[in-house]
């Protein structure tokens, strides 16, 4: 370990080499922590940087998580652009730079900020003194009452070559928490401003350029034709040769810039929609179809196109009338007006059809919409299909949305081909027309001059009236733009499940649970599904939940994870409320196990450690032994590298939910929660997670929702649900005695236990 002893006016600071994990530290989950014997995700040193910034962004009253940052496992040190974006993530404002020692005597007044020292290592710059020369610095082991020891900038060079991360709270919104409109979209384009303001340098040079070749044909016609001048001509020459070379160069960086401009905007946009679909809360998911919002949020495509092509080339276009107008008018005033004129009658004729397009292409939009969903439901229920033979079914609806969509696509572009079969005579008049009344001034001009004027003004023209019909045209593909960006709003700008990445608090979750007079109805519905709940799970509690059909038991486990946070009453893990809680926290605090889980693409290994991408094979490894998994891992031809296609064909339904079971303990929740985990398991599956329950249950609270009373009877406590309400809460053996439903619920599961022995267990003819 480097150490760099700084003694100034009689205090000490040790910069050093750093720090407790050293420079071996890595990346990722592990790399910022060092695991305790308790388990993974337990957090006993963290990496200097890392602990810079949680300092930082503590001090700034926003709660940063280790657990969350990433980086790529080829980095031994955490680099300034992943820091930069994990407070981002984090709901900050960061920015990862490289800064001077005259930049940091600027921060004499401004908030602290982080130094990344060249050995790994961290500080923390609590201020500046520019008439002493020198920086107050922090160590991020220091106590948050200490102050900044001052170092000179011989002492801070040895250890710092500039960079630095920049940290505040958001100004205002977070970006990913705006609402997609189109003036959020025109603020993205604004971010854009230094490249679009050289496009616009680039794109106004050109269009001076494009002058000069008319003016060149004009000199050519009215000077050296007549006057037979071999000088003028050759002197012209030059002047084209040069003006041409520098336009294609010109051009070429141009269309440079625009590409690099869009590759932005385009990158951007998809970021903030795919941020946003993340966001939007499962009740969401559950109301669409995949295919109907796959459709929807496929209309960006559309905007980026509008963005990236016909929005920036109309830029470049009124950059280009700019300069092209008034040499029009300077050519010849009457031939101009004329051009002007056709232009505004091209634009009235669209404005007049504008409404009827827009509701025309509303048509569309839902037909497509109704298609879209119809594909994407046969294509999830493929499964169902072809078990109930469902293919004709199918194809007499997909046949019906494809009719719909066709008429709706008919009456659009019928309608849409007015406007283009009334615009077409006028822009030839606007082109051919001026030849012929330009043609018939310069028989009558004295001069001699018109000839050349006329030539000059045709090639400008030809030039002028393409931007003047796009431009008007803009107004149409904006109207198709602006459906388009309503279809993905209606997405997009659903309420969102947390205000913030960073709202909420983060307690250290123990498993202690408390449902206090809760009750939840579902949007939609009248009868509440949970009516006026009320019992505890005591931390490190095996519980189990049971009840028909409805009557509330997987929306308790909703509820747990945070799925549905609009319910009245009281819901709290370790004392905390469950509504202040930030919402990746609690998930992450929390391994949850369905009865249909989706395996992703990919190894046994990736689908185990699955969103801790920093664990090794190992971990993955242990987490399997623990769930049951590893026995038949083991026998896989290329065992935890097997590949899982989508679907997980090659697996069998338990050894799926086995997989599901590890992947849910891979990083030690200390709330388990199984819902209806084992319902579609084979007797032998079955068997087989029930036998490790009670290894599983080990230090941890244990939430266990299932029909099957026989996987229950090990919990230390059973709650009866019926209609939303709490009928009774006991062990096994207490609720056989006095809960007449569970009882009925035991016998009608457990008759052929009784029918092996000759008779049928009778069934209690009322339930208390």
């Amino acid at each position: 370990m480097a150490v760099v002893s700084v003694n100034i006016e009689g205090q000490q600071l040790l910069i050093q080499a750093d720090t407790e994990s050293g420079p071996q530290a890595t990346t990722g989950p592990e790399s910022e922590a060092v695991r305790s014997p308790g388990g993974p995700g337990v957090v006993d040193q963290i990496a200097p940087r890392l602990k810079a910034m949680l300092r930082v962004a503590r001090y700034h009253g926003i709660e940063l998580d280790p657990n969350e940052f990433r980086a790529a496992k080829s980095k031994p040190i955490p680099e300034a652009a992943d820091l930069s974006q994990w407070a981002q993530n984090g709901g900050m404002w960061a920015r990862a730079v490289r800064i001077r020692w005259s930049h940091l005597l600027r921060f004499e007044q401004s908030g602290p900020v982080v130094l990344l020292f060249s050995d790994g290592g961290a500080g923390i710059l609590m201020g500046a003194s520019a008439e002493r020369n020198v920086v107050l610095l922090k160590s991020v082991n220091a106590p948050d009452d200490a102050e900044g020891v001052p170092i000179d900038e011989l002492r801070l060079l040895r250890v710092w070559s500039g960079e630095a991360v920049l940290l505040r709270p958001t100004r205002s919104y977070i970006p990913a928490d705006a609402p997609f409109t189109f003036s959020w979209l025109v603020d993205l384009v604004r971010l854009e401003s230094r490249p679009l303001r050289d496009i616009g340098i680039a794109s106004f040079t050109l269009s001076i350029l494009t002058i000069l070749p008319p003016l060149i044909v004009m000199t050519v016609v009215n000077k050296v034709l007549q006057f037979n001048s071999t000088s003028t001509l050759a002197l012209l020459t030059a002047i084209i040769a040069v003006v041409f070379i520098y336009e294609t160069l010109l051009g070429h960086a141009r269309r440079l810039i625009i590409n690099v401009v869009g590759a932005r905007l385009d990158t951007k946009l998809h970021l903030h929609v795919f941020s946003r679909l993340l966001r939007l809360p499962l009740d969401y998911f559950e109301r669409h179809p995949a295919g109907e919002t796959m459709y929807r949020l496929a209309q960006v495509y559309r905007i980026r196109e509008f963005l990236t092509g016909k929005l920036l080339s109309t830029f470049l276009d009124l950059i280009t009338l700019c300069v092209l107008i008034p040499v029009m008018f300077y050519i010849n005033f009457t031939l101009a007006w004329m051009v002007l004129f056709c232009a505004a009658v091209i634009t009235a004729i669209i404005f007049a059809f504008l409404a009827p397009l827009r509701r025309r292409y509303q048509q569309v939009v839902d037909a497509e919409t109704w298609k879209a969903a119809a594909l994407g439901e046969t294509v999830v229920g493929i499964k169902t299909v072809k078990a109930l033979g469902l293919e004709p079914q199918r194809k007499t609806l997909w046949d019906e949305r494809v009719a719909d969509a066709g008429k709706a696509r008919l009456a659009f572009g019928q309608l849409a081909n007015w406007p283009q079969t009334l615009v077409t005579p006028i822009e030839r008049v606007m082109v051919l027309g001026t030849m012929l009344i330009g043609a018939y001034l310069a028989m009558n001009d004295q001069t001699g001059y018109m000839v050349g004027s006329l030539f000059a003004f045709m090639m400008i023209a030809q030039r002028v009236a393409q931007p003047l019909v796009g431009l008007a045209r803009l107004v149409e593909d904006y109207e198709e733009v602006g459906a388009a960006i309503g279809e993905a709003a209606s997405v997009l700008n659903r309420p969102l499940e947390s205000a913030s990445n960073s709202a909420g608090l983060r307690p250290k979750l123990a498993g202690n649970i408390s449902f206090d007079d809760l009750t939840f109805s579902y949007m939609g519905t009248k009868t509440p599904a949970l009516d006026h709940v009320t019992f505890d799970i005591p931390a490190g509690t095996m519980f189990g939940i049971v009840g028909r059909s409805g009557s509330g038991k997987s929306t308790i486990a909703r509820l747990l994870q945070g799925i549905n946070r609009d319910y009245s009453g009281f819901l709290k893990l370790d004392g905390v409320d469950l509504k202040e809680i930030n919402l990746r926290h609690l998930r992450q605090g929390l391994g949850v196990v369905l009865q249909d889980n989706f395996l992703f693409r990919g190894s046994i290994r990736d689908n185990i450690i699955a969103g801790r991408p920093g664990l090794t094979l190992s971990d993955a490894m242990r987490a399997a032994h623990l769930a049951g998994a590893a026995e038949f891992i083991e026998r896989m031809p290329n065992g935890y590298d097997t590949y899982i296609e989508e679907g997980s064909p090659n697996l069998s339904g338990g050894q799926r939910q086995r997989l599901a079971i590890a992947r849910a303990l891979i990083h030690n929740p200390s709330i388990l929660i199984l819902d209806e985990a084992t319902s579609a398991l084979d007797p032998e599956s079955e068997a087989v997670v029930s036998a490790n329950l009670m290894r599983i249950a080990s230090g941890r609270t244990m939430v266990i929702v299932s029909h099957r009373l026989a996987s229950l009877t090990e919990c230390d406590q059973i709650l009866v649900m019926d209609q939303g309400k709490v009928l009774d809460v006991a062990p096994h053996s207490v609720l056989l005695e006095r809960c007449g439903l569970y009882r009925q619920l035991w016998f009608q599961q457990n008759r052929h236990l009784g029918a092996r022995h000759g008779h049928l267990a009778a069934v209690p003819p009322g339930v208390a």
